[in-house]
Order: structure tokens, then C-alpha cells, then sequence
């Protein structure tokens, strides 16, 4: 779908407000962060209790050790990632300096650290990385929102959940390791902020550590994900989350960053005879212990720090069933982590809906400007900023796919699935919304389309649906109209 069109008109909106509120700093200040904000990538912000694995999931995600992981100081402030040259760390602090913090190398990895400076003292870290991930993406690190200081908690709340403002964020990651009242009660506030009161359009839930969810045994994520789709049909009561998604973060950075020597010293542990692996993997403190191993104590150690008894026994099953080479047992790693679905759901719910997300939040700032400050001259604005959160129809999919989680029709199973698959539910490319090959669609992309315009014109005519079925089937309609439009213009 062309997401263009948004994008633009919001532009030429923010260019008309402008000369409304020329004079009014406060207005224009807003205005000129908005249009910025417009035109940069995505911000996407990690967000969850305390220990819930944000720092390690960051790290997995842009695959290089870059977010603190220990509880230091750095850990309890919002902290920015973007895309730079060369790696740069600013604190931001709250009289309004702003202080280099130094590099560090450590474990074979850069990361930083706040040294003298204090939380307290901090409003925020920014820092440049190049990573192509950070190209596309802002990662925004937030502080465990369940933390024993007020202080902590309050830093993470004001940038999703601002009393005034926008939500600094235009989608979120939640990660939870049980989802209980407070997780749901801090989605639904995230939602209302992100997603203003016409809906949410960008959360995706993670089970976090799933790994553990099993106590490290071998079939642990295979629980997980069990839990994960309960976890899913808790959600989808809320209607405020797309997916539930469980990932083993430790498993995930470690495969993507696993060296050699690591490899070398996995290869040789899966020589041990099974059954003395087995006694000596019974915990972590046995595992470094136990002096019978083929590898001294402190590769043990660090073994155990970089994946876990888990992530051990994972590698040594690969490699004891044929596994050969450390790029092979890193794809088998990676896999089984729980990453790679993650990232498959971010691209297609955020990614390439990035214009879309990134519109929306500019227009909510928008109808927030024209509320705070009325004109006579912004009256004409606000009511296209209306028009444009009610009628923009990659809103509508995206809200879609939230309720058809939460809302019964009276669609089949088979066709419920085809419904979101249109609307961009498995990608917003061509060939993903009509189901065939990429190679297809410049042969049969239209009349394919076609068909699917006159099959959901026709389910939504049906005399048994309800009006949110037949309402969803328009959107269908739409999104293929749409499909239609783009092909026959040529623009794919």
C-alpha cells in the first residue's frame, strides 16, 4: 500500500500551522519536532519490569554489545540508540549540560558506563552507534517500570504515558515474564498514549527469558511458547496487542555475536560422555566445577555467563546431531531463540508501517496543539487532522488487526486468516496481501486482486454478518482496492 500520501499531507498540515501560530513559540517549537520527527526512522521504545531483559534484547536485536546489561546506573535511565558514524555516548543531563561518556571495551564487546555521574542527575542518554539496524530504527531503552524508586519508574511513564505531549515512542515492545495486573493495566495506559483515543497501533508483546520459563531444560522454549499463546488470548481480551512473541534474549545476542573460541570450546564439551554432561549441567555452580570437563574453569565461567546452562545444552544437542561448523550452529541458535519470529513481527507491524505510525503520531500532536492553543485559522486543520485519524486506511488495518483479536465474527477460521492476510497481517508487499508468489504478481497480481475486491464486497453484503464482520470485510475490500490501484499504476 502507498503510504506516502499520509506522510505528505501531514507535512503541508504542520506548514499551514506554522503561519497560525507564527509568534507562539511554544506552538512552533512543538511543530518543528514534529516535522522532525516526521522524517527520522522509527521510534521503537523496549519497555517492561524490571529484569524483564531489555538491554539483552536490545543488544540481540542490533547484534552487538552495546546496552549495559548489569545494574548500573546507565540501566535506570531512558536511553536513545540511533545510527551514527562512529559510536558516540552523550548524557543529557538535567541542568541542560550535556557530557561525552567514555567507550569502554569489555568481553570482547564496547559497551559504557555513567562513571561519577548519577542517575538522578541524568535526563537521558543519547547514542550513536553504526549498526544498519539503528538506520531504519531508534531503540529507546526505558528503566524497569516496576522499580523500588519512584523516581526510576517515573522516567519510563513520562516518555510513554506524558501528561502533556506526545508519546515519545510510536510503537513499543513489551517485554513481561508473567503477565499480571500491572502489565495489563500499564498496555492499556501505553496504548491510549500511543495510540491516541481512536486506538493503539504499536505494541507487540514479549515473553522475555523464556528460556527460563522451563528452569533451562532442553524443551524450555517449547513451554514458552505454550505460555505465550495463553499469554496471546489474555491480550487479545484487551484488543491493545498484536502478538505475544517468547524469546531466550541470552540465546539470541550470544548466537549472533558467538566467536570462535566459543565454538571450539562447545565443540569439545559435546565430546564428554552424555551422561557425565548431564551430572555436571545440573546448575550452573556444578557446571564451573566440575574439573573432569574438557575446558578449564574460566572458559566454563564465561560460557555460562554468555548462554547459560540452556544456551549450553541447545548448542551441544546441535552439534552432538551433526551439527559441524559455528555458522550452521549459530543459524540452529538463532532459530531456536525466538529472535527471528520477533523480528518477522516488527517488520511487518512496524517496519513497513513505518510512515504510517510515524503519521499518526505527528497527527495526535497536531490535535493536541489545536486544542491547547484554539485559532479561528486552525479550525480548517483540525478538522483534516480528524478526518485523516479516522479515514487514513492504514489506520484502519492496523486497529483491525488489534480487534480481530478481541471481537468474534462470524468468518471461518480459513477465512479469518485470508481477512488478515489482505489487510497486511503477514506483510504489506503485494505478493503477502493477495498469497502468491513474488514472481506472480506482475502475471496474475490483478486479476488476483480483483477477485478478492468482489469477494469481500460480496461477504460483506452477506445477510448473517454482523456489522463488525462486514465492516472488517470492507477494510479487506479496500486494502485490495488498494493493492489494485498500486499495480495498475506500476509502482511495484
Amino acid at each position: 500500500m502507498n503510504t506516502a500520501a499520509p506522510i505528505a499531507r501531514v507535512d503541508r498540515i504542520i506548514e499551514a500551522a506554522h503561519r497560525v501560530y507564527f509568534g507562539n513559540r511554544a506552538a512552533t517549537d512543538r511543530l518543528e519536532e514534529g516535522a522532525r520527527r516526521l522524517h527520522e526512522p522509527l521510534r521503537i521504545a523496549l519497555a517492561g519490569a524490571v529484569k524483564a531483559g531489555k538491554s539483552t534484547l536490545l543488544n540481540a536485536l542490533v547484534g552487538q554489545d552495546i546496552a549495559p546489561t548489569d545494574a548500573t546506573e546507565c540501566t535506570r535511565v531512558v536511553t536513545w540508540y540511533r545510527h551514527g558514524a562512529t559510536p558516540t555516548v552523550i548524557a543529557r543531563l538535567a541542568s541542560g549540560r550535556a557530557e561525552y561518556v567514555p567507550i569502554q571495551r569489555a568481553d570482547g564487546g564496547l559497551t559504557f558506563d555513567l562513571g561519577k555521574l548519577v542517575a538522578a542527575q541524568v535526563d537521558r542518554i543519547d547514542v550513536d552507534w553504526p549498526v544498519p539496524r539503528l538506520a531504519r530504527t531508534t531503540i529507546i531503552d526505558t528503566p524497569g517500570t516496576t522499580s523500588l524508586s519512584r523516581d526510576v519508574s517515573a522516567r519510563t511513564l513520562r516518555l510513554l504515558t506524558p501528561d502533556t505531549g506526545s508519546a515519545g515512542a510510536d510503537a513499543v515492545v513489551y517485554l513481561f515474564r508473567a503477565l499480571d495486573d500491572s502489565d495489563l493495566a500499564l498496555i492499556r495506559q501505553i496504548g491510549e498514549h500511543v495510540g491516541g483515543n481512536a486506538g493503539p497501533l504499536g505494541i507487540v508483546g514479549v515473553l522475555s527469558r523464556a528460556d527460563e520459563l522451563g528452569a533451562g531444560r532442553p524443551d524450555a522454549m517449547h513451554s514458552a511458547r505454550a505460555a505465550a499463546k495463553d499469554f496471546t488470548r489474555e491480550l487479545e481480551t484487551t484488543g491493545l496487542c498484536q502478538a505475544a512473541v517468547p524469546v531466550a534474549g541470552l540465546l539470541a545476542f550470544t548466537a549472533k555475536t558467538l566467536r570462535q573460541s566459543e565454538f571450539v570450546g562447545l565443540r569439545r564439551l559435546a565430546t564428554v560422555a552424555p551422561a557425565d554432561l548431564e551430572l555436571a549441567m545440573l546448575s550452573a555452580d556444578r557446571f564451573q566445577r566440575a574439573d573432569y570437563l574438557p575446558i578449564d574453569s574460566a572458559a566454563r565461567q564465561h560460557l555460562v555467563r554468555r548462554l547459560g546452562l540452556f544456551g549450553i545444552g541447545m548448542a551441544l544437542t546441535r552439534l552432538r546431531s551433526g551439527t559441524s561448523d559455528s555458522a550452521a550452529l549459530v543459524d540452529e541458535l538463532i532459530a531456536r531463540s525466538g529472535i527471528g519470529e520477533l523480528e518477522r513481527v516488527i517488520d511487518i507491524q512496524f517496519g513497513q508501517r513505518a510512515d504510517e505510525l510515524k503519521a499518526h503520531t505527528a497527527l495526535l500532536m497536531l490535535r493536541q496543539i489545536f486544542a491547547a492553543d484554539p485559532a479561528a485559522q486552525a479550525v480548517p486543520l483540525g478538522q483534516e487532522v480528524a478526518t485523516l485519524l479516522a479515514n487514513v486506511h492504514g489506520f484502519e488495518e492496523l486497529r483491525l488487526l488489534s480487534r480481530l483479536r478481541s471481537t468474534e465474527t462470524v468468518l471461518s477460521e480459513h477465512e479469518l486468516t485470508d481477512l488478515q492476510r489482505v489487510i497486511g497481517g503477514h506483510g504489506t508487499g503485494p505478493a503477502e496481501r493477495l498469497g502468491i508468489e513474488p514472481f506472480a504478481v506482475a502475471g496474475v497480481g490483478q486479476d488476483v486482486a480483483l477477485a478478492e475486491i468482489r469477494r469481500w464486497r460480496s461477504r460483506a453484503e452477506h445477510p448473517l454478518a454482523d456489522q463488525f464482520t462486514a465492516n472488517a470485510c470492507i477494510v479487506a475490500a479496500r486494502s485490495a482496492e488498494g493493492v489494485l490501484s498500486e499495480l495498475r499504476r506500476g509502482v511495484r
